[in-house]
């Protein structure tokens, strides 16, 4: 099925029996990806650390850019001189560009909001950067991803002033009053959101080859949320998002809002959730019906030395890691955890060891960064795979069993944040 004349098509084999998860694929003009899918985010045309074949290699299909970064450097018009974004990055598949609102709630202390669009100042070189509805989708369409998004107006979800937060003031045109009533700034968000939308699809020069997404916003307010999804699916658009989750609340929130959302989606266009995030809010996600996700969480930690597994995140920075010889995940399948498997025949087939990776990190080695961030989109990518056979087989307890971590203890679960942050 496809919305009117746009180049996407959404086709679903599956629908699970017990819950409103579905399992399908969708189509572009780059090829297709299995849904639920998880997007690994590449902010400035690359995923971090990764080639883009390895990238591939973990079962990823389609993967993200994000405009307002492109737009700085090298510059959109630079890349359309070359074909596009596919072919300056050597991606041959599809590919999702964020239009640059969630930089103005993360960047929100070195910009003006106004009604006409938001003005930046540049992390380059410090420069005035304006990017409005119309210039974030001029900027996609140079571009040339396969999926756009429109330019939201992204709030904070919770009350700024009840919690320790580093975002969440916006400034007006004139540089410095802030709105300081929380429902007063959702409200204006969820208005803001439709009209921009408007904006997007009237700015929309290549519909025939890009299909455009609207964003529902409304923060933890459940009738707000209503009443952004209902203005944002009056606009017919290949698909829509949930926007504005996991940017202060918790999991507990992130799963209430996204639970009464969903299902107010168009029932026959992707839903994605834009942001989330780790094992169990996929999850959750899932069961509600979104059948797409991006998180910089796979290769934001790897960089960090934080590997996931399938029983909870470990810190391979600890002490305790100096002399153990296992691999991160024994349960998982990667070229790290599994070299040989993969054409690397390491000495008596070992993996690369928790010890080894413990010591590239401690000596600064680039080298860890790299596997582990090889390993954490593996993992990602096995656990979407292994939620769509629980889809098609209605196998939900198999899953938990084989996912540990769907069901107990990585305390560090709070949410996550959407694309890269500066």
């Amino acid at each position: 099925m496809s919305a009117g004349n746009t180049p996407l098509r959404f086709d679903i084999d599956a629908r699970s029996r017990t819950c409103a998860a579905r399992m399908g694929r969708i189509t572009t003009k780059h090829g297709s990806f299995d849904t639920p899918a998880f997007m690994p985010v590449g902010t400035q045309g690359t995923v971090k650390g990764l080639l883009p074949w390895d990238v591939a290699k973990t079962g990823a299909q389609i993967i993200l850019g994000n405009t307002y970064h492109l737009m700085l450097r090298p510059g959109s018009p630079l890349i359309a001189r070359r074909g596009g974004l596919h072919s300056f990055i050597g991606w041959p598949g599809p590919i999702l560009t964020d239009s640059g609102g969630y930089q103005a709630f993360s960047l929100s202390n070195t910009n003006s909001i106004d009604e006409d669009g938001v003005t930046f100042k540049s992390i380059i070189d410090g420069s005035m950067v304006r990017l409005t509805p119309e210039r974030a989708i001029e900027v996609q369409n140079e571009l040339g991803a396969d999926i756009i998004m429109a330019f939201d107006d992204c709030p904070p979800s919770v009350d700024p002033s009840t919690v320790n937060a580093s975002h969440g003031e916006v400034r007006t045109a004139r540089g410095a009053e802030k709105i300081t009533d929380h429902n007063d700034r959702l409200e204006e968000s969820l208005k803001r959101t439709t009209r921009w939308l408007e904006r997007c699809a009237r700015a929309h020069a290549r519909p025939e080859d890009q299909s455009l997404f609207g964003i529902v916003q409304g923060g933890t307010d459940l009738e707000r949320r209503t009443r952004s999804a209902r203005e944002i699916t009056a606009i017919d658009l290949s698909g829509y998002a949930i926007g504005g989750v996991a940017v202060g609340e918790g999991p507990d929130e992130i799963r209430r809002v996204v639970n009464h959302t969903a299902p107010l989606l168009p029932v026959d266009k992707p839903r994605y959730l834009m942001g989330v995030g780790y094992e169990r809010d996929l999850l959750t996600a899932v069961r509600a019906g979104v059948d797409m996700f991006d998180c910089v969480l796979p290769t934001r930690n790897g960089r960090n030395a934080n590997a996931f597994t399938r029983t909870g995140q470990i810190r391979l920075r600890n002490a305790k890691f100096a002399e153990d010889d296992a691999p991160i995940d024994p349960a998982c399948g990667c070229p790290v955890c599994r070299p040989t498997e993969h054409g690397w025949a390491t000495v008596g087939g070992q993996p690369f060891s928790r010890a080894y990776l413990r010591h590239l990190f401690h000596a600064r080695e680039m080298l860890g960064a790299i596997l582990v961030s090889l390993h954490n989109v593996w993992h990602f990518e096995a656990l979407l795979l292994d939620i769509r056979r629980a889809i098609r087989d209605d196998g939900w307890s198999a899953l938990e069993v084989a996912w540990p971590v769907l069901t107990g203890g990585d305390s560090s679960q709070l949410g996550a944040v959407p694309d890269a942050q500066v």
